[in-house]
């Protein structure tokens, strides 16, 4: 599986690099530290040997038996029988090849090394062809157990230190790419976060520049579409206001052009505000808590006429969700709007709340025709009506409007046909924190 987090990258790279370098370090101590002084221990080891075995003439002419059996005493090498309980813990014992070949031929003869963990030190024994029914053992007073310890812990220690240095190094680098993420994420939900602080290495400043030019320009943009929206607005409903006065002044013989120039008007003003709201940004730090129930039951008892009959099945114990109730009312609103333009005169809402009480969400269903499958994911783009099972009416941006809102308040919307007939439309809100 492919890591993408650049710390857990930075992490394994830093890791491998520790990794090989403790082997490196490992193998020149080995090469160039352990190895000379084995050779010379070896050297020392043999000339032990040769004491015990008293074989070598010049030995004999510098040393005397006495003082040979002195020294041997002294380093506490001794010889045992094979088959005696010392020649067991030989067996037992744990072959080193490299040392076997090394005194073999400081010895001159086949001899194999083996050590083991005796009850004070370790302990080298050793088995000779000149001595082919007994075996020597050296002990190593000065190499315990618990000096290999220190040396585990130490290094242990030292890994952990440097991963986390590595680790609190690497946060600390990437912290103004974390800001940066947060602020990007605001930026795709429609807010315009503030401008961020340039810190950190070069290459983290120029990419946090550029970040906040393109957030003023962002700005810039927004402020400038409403602006212009609002012009627009302004511009186009005033002359449609003059329309509808002179229209209502027409003598009674033309009422029923004057009814179809209404309607016209209506109709176009009705556009504007549909584009304005479907426009409109939301303040997400504006938010407010918002009940639920409460704008329910405001859409549910609107006047709809007299042909459509609204349920209202509203669940107790709400929690309050989080947002603008002027706009989470738009949006309810235009689910009702948008089932009693296409269903047939029965709409149901309802409301509830998830499990982990997170989310708190709003149906509106109705019985009408449905919508194939394939059609439901287009309905929240702009201007689309679904298809002719629908109908054909409306501006073709109330779905738009109710995804735009949902969107802003960083919440969900559902629509699926109805296993009954019609359509069920589901639109959820985080709620407030406790």
């Amino acid at each position: 599986m492919r890591v993408r987090s650049s710390i857990t990258q930075s992490i394994i790279l830093f890791l491998t690099i520790l990794i090989a370098s403790q082997i490196y370090s490992y193998y020149a101590v080995f090469n160039y530290a352990l190895l000379p002084s084995l050779g010379q221990f070896n050297k020392l080891l043999s000339y032990e040997i040769q004491l015990m075995m008293d074989n070598g003439q010049a030995i004999d002419e510098e040393l005397e038996r006495p003082v040979r059996r002195r020294v041997l005493r002294e380093l506490g090498v001794t010889l045992h029988a094979r088959d005696s309980d010392y020649g067991q813990k030989y067996h037992q014992a744990m072959s080193i090849d490299l040392m076997s070949e090394d005194m073999s031929q400081e010895l001159g003869q086949q001899t194999e090394v083996r050590l083991s963990l005796g009850d004070d030190s370790y302990v080298l024994w050793m088995s000779l062809d000149a001595l082919p029914d007994s075996v020597i053992r050296i002990p190593l007073t000065e190499l315990q157990e618990e000096d290999f310890s220190p040396l585990f812990y130490n290094s242990v220690i030292m890994a952990l230190v440097l991963v986390l240095g590595g680790w609190l190094f690497i946060r600390l680098q990437n912290r103004p790419l974390l800001a940066l993420e947060k602020a990007a994420i605001k930026v795709g939900n429609g807010e315009i976060p503030q401008p961020l602080p340039e810190q950190g290495s070069t290459e983290i400043r120029s990419v946090t520049q550029a970040f906040n030019q393109m957030s003023r320009g962002i700005q810039a943009l927004e402020e400038d579409r409403a602006l212009l929206m609002a012009g627009i607005s302004h511009d186009i409903r005033t002359p449609l206001t003059r329309i509808r006065l002179a229209t209502e002044m027409m003598s009674p013989e033309d009422s029923y052009l004057a009814e179809g120039i209404i309607s016209d008007t209506e109709e176009c003003n009705e556009i504007i505000g549909q584009f304005m709201d479907y426009l409109k940004p939301v303040q997400a730090d504006q938010f407010v808590k918002v009940d639920i129930n409460g704008i329910a039951e405001e859409v549910a008892s609107a006047e709809y006429g007299p042909e459509v009959n609204i349920e209202a099945i509203l669940s107790d114990d709400l929690c309050d969700a989080k947002g603008s109730a002027i706009a989470i009312k738009r949006a309810v609103g235009n689910l009702v709007m948008n089932a009693t333009r296409y269903g047939n005169g029965w709409i149901r809402i309802s409301t509830g709340m998830t499990a982990d009480r997170k989310l708190v969400w709003v149906t509106v269903e109705d019985n009408g025709p449905g919508i194939a499958e394939d059609q439901i994911s287009k309905l929240f783009e702009p201007f689309t009506r679904g298809d002719t099972a629908r109908g054909s009416e409306g501006t073709g941006l109330g779905l738009a409007i109710v995804k735009r809102i949902v969107s802003q308040h960083h919440g969900a919307i559902v629509i699926n046909n109805r296993s009954e007939g019609g359509l069920k439309a589901q639109i959820s809100f985080p709620t407030t924190k406790k």
